[in-house]
């Protein structure tokens, strides 16, 4: 068998994913938070909302978003009261409307925005209280040194959640899923973004995405303990949690 080919939004041979997935950011940018809250018909801000409660047990002074796009997943850790918040992406793009954003909200302070790697974080050892993620680890280019990266940043007893898109396995959920995930978001992303390949991505990422025990087996083989799987919407999302021991 051969290696199993990255799934890529462009799928351009002289292309890194990373490269791609920037690209395809900085593409959708001025559109990706309507989009967000139109396809997922508002249930992806429940969804946050439930991620950010799994932090409250470690009392985060200073959280990392990463992935953070245009800082959704950081306005939502704002009810934890911490003192400062940062977000990194690897899109330009999506960082400017998130400053913009941040700015607008008057919070501009807490939230700082940086251009940055997932996987290469700028950060010291032992520097973040927790860390979040949102639809984000399944665009790594390299899965494991990405958790990696994030759980080096993390101080000891510091927790991480991950929010991400899973495969629902029970009716009605998973036909209705596959079928607006396929068919739907690809059509309604392709005619507002401009973008044909964009959302095309995003069931193709979701497929590949090694979800559930698979995932959890990676974050122990990272290195992070007292793992857990909180499926969402009747498996259509998961929130994964893991802690720095």
């Amino acid at each position: 068998m051969g290696e199993k080919k990255a799934v890529k939004p462009y799928n351009q041979d002289n292309k890194s994913k990373k490269e791609e997935v920037a690209e395809m950011f900085n593409n959708i940018s001025g559109r990706y938070d309507f989009l967000n809250h139109f396809l997922s018909l508002g249930i992806d801000k429940l969804w946050r909302k439930r991620a950010v409660k799994e932090l409250r047990e470690v009392n985060p002074k200073r959280i990392l978003d990463i992935a953070t796009g245009t800082g959704d997943f950081a306005l939502s850790s704002l009810r934890l009261k911490p003192e400062e918040i940062v977000g990194v992406d690897i899109s330009q793009g999506m960082l400017n409307v998130g400053i913009e954003k941040m700015k607008r909200k008057g919070v501009a302070e807490i939230i700082k925005m940086e251009l940055g790697d997932s996987e290469e974080l700028k950060f010291d050892d032992n520097s973040f209280d927790g860390i979040t993620v949102g639809f984000g680890v399944r665009n790594f280019e390299n899965l494991e040194k990405g958790l990696g990266d994030m759980l080096r940043v993390l101080r000891k007893g510091g927790k991480a959640v991950i929010l991400e898109f899973s495969k629902p396995k029970k009716f009605p959920v998973k036909q209705t899923f596959g079928f607006y995930s396929k068919r739907v978001i690809p059509l309604l992303g392709k005619s507002i973004s401009k973008d044909e390949r964009a959302y095309a991505y995003l069931p193709e990422s979701v497929e590949a995405f090694p979800e559930g025990k698979e995932f959890l087996d990676i974050l122990k083989k990272v290195g992070y303990t007292d793992v857990k799987g909180i499926p969402v919407s009747g498996g259509i999302a998961t929130i994964y949690t893991g802690v720095k021991p």
